[in-house]
């Protein structure tokens, strides 16, 4: 043989066709005449050379005996198909070919003078270990998978790659021991498989020449250059944001159960943070990480030992862990990623870091339920994957900051869409002055001569509820501090105790009367310093107390360190509602924008507000008309009853039953606005203008004037003006609105109270009709909706 064919292997390769005429000699038998007159023709051509079928290792004789082989190999190169197959026989795991199809044959003349055919994902450096592979499973009997696609790349006439796919037939092989061979056990075998990298370690446990192989393969070749091209497109464009979808997790599971012929495997992912170095929980629907167990984040040095930290950060290569039991205990049952692999059950795993370019990002996680399921051995069949993954997680990582960019814009700064073309200009302007080395400044922004809406579903005597709450709880707590105490006076009888216990009475009478922000804080100060030490000191002393705090302390919020379930009720009904109320009011500020572009924002307290600025400096390419100021107007007025009726089918769903009340202001005059960097945020501009924003703090909180009654009122919309003119405009939308079932016919007009530096001010309050849900058409007043609701 040559040079490369007698490299070191634990195989000598001889070159034998006794398999295939150990079918011929069965075929002497055949009552086929043709059969058997096929099968004596082609033994006595090779009677006369009994290397053919003993076997040999010297290349020269398979050029002297061509003719001989041609004929022995008729059968399995039908003439019929030389044309179209690409077929060779040829030495396994080696490129020395001695039989082909004619399209084979031409396939390599295209290639041009000096090329030389090598398999592409068969480093010489694995050679060996490959076919350690080969012994182990068809001669000790140790089921090792070590599949892989092996392909020729062999460029054509027009020196376009081709690339085909090798597929073997190892019918007519043999595998034979010499001399040199070991008897090897579980053990043995078991070492292999953790050390896939390790050549001198095979070498050992198989030595060179410790086999002889015998025979020949029949490779069988297909041109895949589509598919392969298709595949090199997919590394390219993988990584579209798809982990949010259903089945994500699971096609991609049953893909890589394919890859590895393993059913149950499964696959998990971990983030990695390089800036605090840790690893993160990844979010997607299935998505899990075996190695952080449920955790969200956690520092990289704990989740890894020294080796392991080694491969994946330093080596940017795989750790396998055929056994994760053995190193469980070899490591005491502490030392990670084995801990937290063999409390979840699982019995081996592969860990393949997810880098570029020396930078890791992630980690992917094939963890499986029995040992050496996944080893060192298969985990090399990941470098056909990696690429695609690493170029599907470098594009989720820039749709991912694209996104908490957007998410910043939309929930923390006011740059709408309507005015972003404003900054996109003075962006660009800013840039310019850069590049041409002046110093830039980001100027203001301001539009001048729009109009201004406001609107406000706010939540009905908020402060006093959210007091209430509180006030609830302080007295459930100190009442169980009470409780507590009882029990250790009557079996301690400490004079401290009472002491305590007086004083928790006091603080309960206190709140009982009513509920002070100086209260609040001292009875936090007086529970976290005084009474949770007495409590940890009883704990300690005494079993039976211990019970009783525990039940105690199971009650208390840790976020708050205080009891917080009134409050808890209070504020997810205000988050819920405000969330239903905002969600609808986006929605239809959608279908708004379409009317004619404006500035919108809006902001959640107790209850949702928002702003809106209608004018032709914000439009930029359309002129402005009335018309259209009057339409967003008619809009609002629509958009408001609608909240309305969102928040009484939401309220009794929610947890503490609350009101709401609504106000719309009227403002006729335009004025300018400016953003104001400072803020992030857009404000009136100007002293004049100041007056707008004047008004807008302090109207939810007016009366009607020669009255105590308050403005706003549950089931009553009211709209807040100073001219005539808009107080004629909104009675015509209101008589409107009313033929179209929003409003009943108790309207009144008032006068408000004089607020500090504004007067004149009077509003129109129209009583809302509500319907109790989507498909009814029977409206209510609010007394007859709370009346249809308790029943």
């Amino acid at each position: 043989m040559t040079e490369n064919y007698n490299a070191e292997s634990p195989m000598l390769q001889f070159v034998s066709f006794n398999k295939l005429l150990e079918h011929y000699d069965e075929q002497l038998k055949s009552k086929d005449k043709y059969l058997a007159d096929r099968a004596k023709y082609v033994l006595e051509a090779q009677a006369s050379f009994p290397e053919l079928r003993e076997g040999f290792n010297d290349v020269a004789l398979l050029e002297k005996h061509k003719d001989i082989i041609s004929i022995i190999l008729a059968d399995t190169f039908s003439p019929v198909l030389t044309k179209n197959e690409i077929k060779t026989a040829s030495t396994p795991f080696e490129n020395i070919v001695f039989n082909s199809s004619e399209r084979f044959q031409n396939i390599l003349k295209n290639a041009g003078e000096g090329f030389e055919l090598e398999i592409r994902n068969l480093p010489m450096d694995i050679n060996y270990i490959m076919k350690c592979t080969v012994v182990l499973n068809f001669y000790y009997g140790f089921k090792m998978d070590f599949k892989r696609p092996l392909f020729y790349d062999i460029p054509d006439t027009n020196g376009v790659m081709r690339h085909y796919r090798i597929l073997y037939n190892a019918d007519f092989m043999e595998i034979i021991p010499t001399e040199n061979s070991k008897e090897l056990s579980q053990e043995d075998v078991d070492e292999l498989l953790e050390n896939f990298d390790n050549v001198d370690l095979w070498k050992e446990k198989i030595p060179p020449n410790s086999f002889i192989s015998k025979g020949f393969v029949i490779s069988n070749m297909f041109d895949v250059t589509a598919e392969h091209s298709i595949s090199e497109i997919k590394s390219t464009l993988i990584g579209s944001n798809k982990r949010g979808t259903e089945n994500f997790m699971e096609s991609f599971q049953d893909t890589f159960r394919s890859l590895f012929n393993l059913k149950k495997i499964k696959v998990g992912f971990a983030g990695y943070d390089c800036n605090a170095n840790r690893f993160l929980k990844i979010y997607g629907k299935g998505i899990e990480s075996y190695i952080l167990k449920g955790k969200e984040m956690e520092s990289c040095d704990d989740m890894l030992c020294g080796y392991s930290h080694g491969k994946l950060f330093d080596d940017n290569t795989y750790f396998a862990i055929s056994n994760v039991e053995k190193y469980f205990e070899k490591s005491g049952g502490t030392q990670q990623p084995y801990k937290n692999l063999h409390e979840q059950g699982i019995k081996s795993a592969i860990l393949a870091p997810i880098a570029d370019n020396g930078n890791l990002l992630g980690v992917l996680e094939l963890v499986s339920y029995k040992v050496n399921e996944l080893n060192s051995v298969n985990a090399n069949k990941l470098d056909d994957v990696m690429p695609y993954i690493v170029s599907a997680v470098l594009r989720s990582i820039e749709e991912e900051e694209n996104l908490v960019d957007a998410i910043i814009q939309h929930e923390c700064t006011t740059v709408h869409s309507s005015v972003y073309w404003k900054f996109q200009e003075e962006a660009k302007r800013f840039m310019a002055d850069e590049l041409v080395g002046n110093r830039p400044i980001f100027k203001e922004i301001v539009f001048k001569d729009v109009y201004p809406l406001y609107g406000q579903i706010d939540i009905k005597d908020s402060s006093k509820e959210r007091n209430l709450s509180i006030q609830r709880d302080l007295m459930i707590q100190l009442s169980e501090i009470n409780g507590v105490l009882q029990e250790a006076i009557k079996k301690y009888e400490l004079p401290i105790y009472e002491e305590l216990m007086f004083r928790v009475n006091t603080y309960l009478e206190e709140v009982k009367e009513a509920l002070y922000t100086h209260t609040e804080q001292a009875i936090f100060d007086f529970v976290k310093e005084e009474i949770v030490p007495v409590f940890l000191h009883l704990k300690k002393e005494d079993k039976e107390l211990k019970h009783f705090i525990d039940v105690y302390e199971a009650q208390i919020d840790p976020a708050t360190e205080s009891y917080y379930d009134h409050r808890r009720n209070y504020d997810d009904s205000v988050m819920e509602a405000n969330l239903q109320l905002a969600s609808l009011l986006d929605e239809k500020q959608l279908d708004a924008q379409k009317m004619f572009p404006h500035y919108f924002e809006r902001y959640k307290t107790d209850g949702v507000e928002h702003n809106m600025y209608i004018g032709s400096s914000i439009a930029n390419d359309r002129n402005f008309d009335q018309l259209y100021l009057s339409n967003l107007r008619l809009w609002q007025l629509q958009v408001m009853c609608d909240m309305e009726n969102k928040y009484y089918a939401l309220k009794p769903k929610l947890p503490v039953k609350l009101d709401v009340a609504s106000l719309i202001l009227v403002y006729s005059t335009s004025l300018a606005i400016r953003f104001r960097m400072d803020e992030k945020r857009f404000d009136v501009d100007g002293t004049y203008n100041a007056r707008y924003e004047i008004i807008k703090k302090r109207i939810d909180k007016s009366y009607i004037k020669g009255t105590n009654e308050r403005l706003t009122q549950k089931g009553k919309l009211a709209i807040v003006y100073s001219q005539r003119k808009d107080e004629k405009e909104y009675m015509r939308y209101i008589k409107f609105l009313k033929a179209k079932g929003y409003f009943t016919n108790n309207i009144e007009i008032v006068e408000l109270e004089g607020l500090q530096g504004v007067t004149g001010l009077k509003a129109i309050r129209a009583e809302i009709l509500y319907t109790k849900d989507t498909k009814s058409e029977r409206t209510y007043t609010y007394e007859d909706l709370m009346e249809e609701l308790k029943s």
